[in-house]
């Protein structure tokens, strides 16, 4: 069972553990993840972790708002119920592409954000009724969680330990 422990290190400020992170990964420790109440920025390359495509979802959602825009006005405003509002020509689509600017753009932010908030809780699971994977209730107000698995690492759990409390870490516990 050696081989399935993990240690939790917490701290209580977020640039000790972000310097301790550094610290570690010179020395050749894998760090698993970081639990935070709010985002550590510069972590994310010191642990590891690649950037997301999460940009290209929201260009797809903000290319869906777009054209579901402009198509409905083509077909609200010059197929099914054309109308004169103020002298502005309603025969051709191009004719009316400057009237359509402003609710194409906030069509588009409305469906590329709605789709990015959907698309965060599905990702991240946190849907109603998915048990959150955060293994300490007080990341979520004031500590840092650093996980590490021992046996992914080349020292044993006591110089993991000795490592970590050097970098300042308030509490090391095992699981």
């Amino acid at each position: 069972m050696a081989g399935h422990k993990i240690i939790y290190a917490t701290y209580d400020d977020d640039v000790v553990l972000l310097n301790g992170a550094k610290d570690l990964v010179s020395k050749g420790v894998h760090i698993r993840d970081v639990f935070s109440p709010f985002p550590i920025h510069g972590i994310d390359p010191v642990i590891g972790i690649k950037q997301t495509r999460l940009a290209i979802c929201a260009f797809i959602y903000g290319l869906i708002g777009l054209t579901l825009a402009l198509s409905g006005m083509y077909y609200f405003m010059i197929v099914d119920w054309p109308m004169n509002i103020g002298g502005k020509p309603n025969d051709f689509f191009y004719q009316n592409i400057p009237a359509f600017v402003p609710i194409t753009f906030e069509f588009t932010v409305l469906l590329a954000a709605h789709g990015m908030a959907l698309t965060y809780f599905i990702r991240n699971w946190t849907l109603p009724g998915v048990q959150a994977r955060n293994p300490y209730p007080e990341t979520t107000n004031d500590r840092f969680v650093m996980e590490i698995h021992p046996d992914e690492n080349d020292m044993s759990v006591e110089e993991l330990s000795e490592h970590l409390t050097r970098t300042g870490s308030i509490r090391i516990e095992e699981r």
